[in-house]
Order: C-alpha cells, then sequence, then structure tokens
C-alpha cells in the first residue's frame, strides 16, 4: 500500500462528496424530494433525502481509480463486481427515493443478487471463516451475514450523523488495520476513502441536517462496508471487522429480536431503536451520535490491539462487547431514569 496515494486519494475524494452534496441539495430542494416527518421520525423539518447520490457517486469513482491504478492487492481482478453492483443498488435506491413506491420485494432481490455477485470478489484464501467450514457453506454464510449487515446499516440511518459517524470511524478503522496487519494493506486505499466520503458528506449532514442519506447512500454504503468487512475476515481478523461495527450490529440486531418476540412486522419503520430511545428522552442528536462515536474510536482501538496475538484478539472481543452492552444501557436505560428523575 502506498500511504501518500491513498492519503491524496482520500482529500481528492473527500472534497468532491462535500462539493457534489451541495449540488444535489440544491436539486433535491427544486424537485421538491423531501423527507416529511410522521410520528416515528427523528427530525421535525421536511428535510431532502437522496444525498448519499453524491456520496456513492463519488466513492465507486474513486475505488474505480483505485483499482484501474493497481492499488490494493486486496481488489481482485473480478472487482468490477462489487463496483458494478454497488452502482446498481444506487441507481434502484435513487429511484425509490426520488419516485417512492418500489416494491420491497424487488429491492430485496436486487440486495440479494448483488451480494451474491460481491462473493465471487472477495480475496482468495481460505475464506471468511478461515477453512472451518466447506466453501460452499462458507459462501452461504457470508452472504446471510453480508445481506443482514446491508439492511442493518439502512435501519440505523435514523438521525442526523449518525451513518456518516459510523462510516467514517469504520472506514479509518480499516485504513488503520491495514498499516499494521501487512496482509490486509491491500484494504487501507478503500478504507480511507470511505471514511473520506462521510467526513465530507457529514457538515451538511450534522444537526440539524440540511439533508438525509436517502435509501439511495445507506444501501449502498452497507454493500461496500459489508464487502471491506468480509475482506478483512478472510484475512484472518474477523475479531476486528465485527468490532469496527459492533455498536451497529448489537443495536439493529437486538432490537429486531425484540420486535420478532413481540410479534411485530420487522420490514415496518419503526422508532425503536436504542439511539432512538435516548433521543425520544429529551438528548440531542448530536449528543447521541458524539456519544456512540466515542465508544466507536474505542472498538477502532481494541480492534487494533486484536493484531497482537491469538489471546489479545478474543480478550479485545469480550472488552468490545462489554463497552457496547454498557453503551446500550446508556442509550435506553439511563436516558431513561434521567427522565423520569427529570
Amino acid at each position: 500500500m502506498n500511504i501518500l496515494v491513498a492519503l491524496y486519494s482520500a482529500l481528492a475524494a473527500g472534497a468532491a462528496s462535500w462539493l457534489a452534496t451541495g449540488a444535489v441539495l440544491r436539486f433535491l430542494r427544486r424537485r421538491g424530494v423531501l423527507d416529511i416527518p410522521n410520528e416515528r421520525s427523528s427530525h421535525s423539518a421536511p428535510t431532502p433525502r437522496g444525498g448519499g447520490i453524491a456520496v456513492i457517486g463519488v466513492l465507486l469513482a474513486a475505488w474505480l481509480i483505485l483499482w484501474l491504478a493497481g492499488e490494493g492487492s486486496a481488489a481482485p481482478g473480478n472487482f468490477w463486481l462489487v463496483l458494478g453492483a454497488g452502482a446498481g443498488l444506487a441507481l434502484i435506491s435513487w429511484f425509490d427515493d426520488v419516485l417512492g413506491g418500489l416494491p420491497a420485494a424487488l429491492r430485496f432481490a436486487a440486495q440479494a443478487i448483488a451480494v451474491a455477485a460481491g462473493l465471487f470478489a472477495l480475496p482468495e484464501g481460505d475464506g471468511v471463516f478461515q477453512g472451518a467450514l466447506p466453501a460452499e457453506l462458507d459462501l452461504a454464510l457470508s452472504g446471510l451475514i453480508w445481506l443482514w449487515f446491508l439492511n442493518l446499516f439502512n435501519f440505523m440511518d435514523g438521525i442526523d450523523g449518525i451513518a456518516g459517524s459510523q462510516t467514517a470511524s469504520a472506514g479509518l478503522g480499516l485504513f488503520a488495520l491495514a498499516v499494521l496487519f501487512p496482509a490486509a494493506a491491500g484494504l487501507g486505499p478503500y478504507g480511507l476513502v470511505v471514511a473520506a466520503v462521510a467526513i465530507g458528506f457529514l457538515p451538511w449532514n450534522w444537526q440539524p441536517a440540511r439533508i438525509f442519506l436517502g435509501d439511495v447512500g445507506s444501501v449502498p454504503l452497507g454493500y461496500v462496508i459489508g464487502w471491506l468487512l468480509l475482506a478483512l475476515a478472510s484475512y484472518g481478523l474477523w475479531q476486528a471487522a465485527l468490532l469496527l461495527v459492533l455498536y451497529y450490529f448489537a443495536d439493529a440486531s437486538f432490537t429486531l429480536f425484540r420486535r420478532l418476540l413481540r410479534g411485530e412486522a420487522i420490514w415496518r419503520a419503526h422508532h425503536q431503536h436504542y439511539y432512538q430511545f435516548a433521543v425520544a428522552a429529551g438528548r440531542s442528536h448530536a449528543h447521541v451520535v458524539v456519544v456512540i462515536t466515542g465508544v466507536n474510536i474505542l472498538l477502532v482501538g481494541l480492534a487494533l490491539a486484536t493484531t497482537l496475538s491469538s489471546t489479545s484478539a478474543w480478550s479485545a472481543l469480550a472488552a468490545g462487547m462489554l463497552l457496547t452492552i454498557c453503551l446500550l444501557w446508556y442509550l435506553r436505560v439511563g436516558q431513561s431514569r434521567t427522565t423520569h428523575a427529570d
């Protein structure tokens, strides 16, 4: 990995993301493409949605340039599958953001096809589960995890700044891992570009948000980050891959299980994520996102510790789980107690 090339690429991508988001914001305002608040919303004013078209457009263009330039050995010859599938998901999600009404079955089918294609563009080796499973089962289980992660990333984009902050911390963490762990060095430039486009978008999306990612941003972002995490796991760093997105994974998964136990329709919009409880209790979007980002930074540190030894990897994962449970408690129980005390 050429660190200077990675840094220059990230700077250019971040600036392009910021500029492109501003242009898209003006376009969406003219077209009246707005997210109208309802009883499940965490915002109170109509806000343009679909800003993710700028973010994912810049990201895929930067990834294409890196791949064609030979930067990042992790991207195989058929990496075009990931780029094409990501672009396809963005296109479908864009139409849904702008026009609305695309059937959920169509969107889910497109996601499944994109994941199936992307599995064949993972780095060669022992697979995501490092030879612990037969190759066919490894691919199938990896695909299911990827599909779930893609959707949970979309589910979790519910307050100002949360998706951009998670994307930035995951991308920066992956870049740091690539620097420390030579086998995964090829992923570094791609992770840094992911962080850069998110940072370029955040000034537009910080509370009070002037624009939302929309599905066109959150769906393909979940897809490309999922590819990076599975690629990282295929190098043996699966604990690190999980730690980078552990809060997102835990919040979405626990919320889903709670709703399943109550017999609720899990595919319908709701207001029951842990971060949403904290906002409902009176905490600002910015406060909640800063707290989550602080924990994400600690999780990145624990992810880096997994590279030291097998023992440290398991210890770091256990510490990360405990830290995430404490965060979920703070967002849900701690905020409820604060509200009652007031």
